[in-house]
């Protein structure tokens, strides 16, 4: 069975779009540890980063890395298209002269 719109793919739970659900776990996982109080008291110092506090920063930095790995993750790398046919160039076959 196929998909309403006619595009050829599996319609139902056979194919389903996003990140395969081990990934979200164990991405889920890293957030858990990352944000996990012992480790965030590592950034808890009097150290600055452009003038700012290194701890609002770090969480700030840890937060944005987990949400492009998600979203790498959901969309993956750009699949690359064949080259399009070129209409212009003579027919193979055909006598050049």
């Amino acid at each position: 069975m196929t998909d309403p719109a006619g595009t050829g793919m599996p319609a139902g739970p056979a194919h389903r779009g996003g990140p395969r659900p081990g990934v979200l776990v164990a991405l889920f996982g890293v957030g858990l540890v990352a944000f996990n109080a012992p480790l965030v008291r590592i950034w808890d110092s009097g150290a600055t980063v452009f003038g700012l506090p290194l701890l609002p920063v770090a969480l700030f930095a840890i937060w944005a890395m987990l949400i492009a790995a998600l979203a790498f993750a959901s969309e993956g790398l750009p699949r690359r298209r064949p080259p399009a046919e070129r209409t212009d160039l003579p027919e193979e076959g055909g006598d050049a002269s």
